[in-house]
């Protein structure tokens, strides 16, 4: 028999089906649900309350918070927070899962684990282990005044050195899960003005994506940053419903800098690894003009540094 459940809290919508002989046939036709349950019960015990500014009491037998607890913290349904940990076969939001895993304090990992036991796709996936050598930061400063990066093929940023790090924007002023070129040239001012001729770039950006995509397009971390596009650009959703496609190349890129003016710049890409994985990507001057405004682009990027005392090449 299949139950609708609505939780008073959320309003989010369960389906629950009744398994008769109760969670150990649930968890047999789907060995998921009991992991999942087992490592919810496990995160739970292991919290005290007072890590999460509850009350002990008196009379507490269970090791680290109740279930009641959690659900309180989560902001869901203690029966619907109960039918998780029993294995019941219930289809848990990815909103509800994010809650969860706040209430719940887990890292990255736990958290990419808990997405993968539930098979939800998490909005906000956490940048993934970049595994930058200390040759190719130490590569990175040594190109310096010219800008650079390594970046995977999803676009997101793993490091950079002190003039890419001004060149479209200041990075260092953006969150972690945002370093992502994508997502910079849609929703950031300060990287969307930097850009000449920014409708021309973003649909390419956008079509370069969709080709690359093509070979990830089952991959949660490459649809949560579509779905994530679609909910905060109108124009990335335009842009992406006409499903243009382009292969990746050199050109010459023009950007406007706020503080030195317009740079002209030739890209160049360099794989990092057998793989077709992480890249370096350098920026080097196309004029004279522009070799004179890297210059004094990188000689601001030192003088802050030596006011903030913060070093670089930054690594994600």
């Amino acid at each position: 028999m299949t139950t609708m459940v609505r939780d008073a809290t959320t309003g989010a919508t369960a389906e629950s089906r009744s398994v008769g002989a109760g969670s150990e046939r649930s968890e047999a036709s789907d060995p998921r649900r009991g992991e999942l349950a087992a490592f919810l019960r496990s995160r739970r015990e292991r919290i005290t309350p007072e890590q999460v500014g509850l009350p002990r009491g008196r009379r507490r037998r269970t090791p680290g918070l109740r279930r009641e607890e959690v659900a309180q913290l989560s902001a869901v349904g203690v029966t619907w927070y109960t039918w998780l940990e029993q294995a019941r076969d219930i289809h848990v939001s990815a909103q509800v899962l994010d809650a969860i895993a706040r209430a719940l304090l887990l890292d990255r990992s736990e958290r990419a684990h808990l997405f993968a036991l539930a098979g939800a796709i998490d909005p906000t996936p956490a940048s993934e282990c970049t595994g930058i050598p200390q040759s190719l930061q130490l590569m990175l400063e040594r190109l310096e005044p010219f800008p650079a990066c390594v970046q995977n093929s999803r676009f997101d940023l793993l490091a950079y050195n002190r003039s890419y790090r001004l060149l479209m924007c200041d990075l260092d002023r953006v969150a972690p899960e945002d370093r992502n070129c994508l997502w910079l040239a849609f929703t950031n001012d300060e990287w969307r003005s930097s850009l000449v001729d920014r409708d021309e770039t973003i649909r390419l950006m956008a079509a370069k994506f969709r080709a690359v995509m093509a070979e990830h397009v089952a991959e949660p971390a490459w649809k949560a940053i579509v779905k994530r596009l679609e909910e905060a650009s109108p124009e990335f959703r335009e842009i992406w419903a006409r499903h243009e496609v382009i292969r990746p190349g050199d050109k010459i890129k023009v950007y406007r800098q706020s503080k030195v003016g317009i740079l002209r710049l030739a890209s160049t890409s360099l794989w990092t690894g057998p793989q077709q994985g992480s890249k370096l990507l350098t920026y080097t001057p196309a004029d004279v003009e522009t070799q004179e405004r890297l210059e004094r682009l990188h000689a601001l990027a030192l003088a802050e540094e030596a006011t903030t005392g913060e070093a670089a090449p930054a690594t994600v």
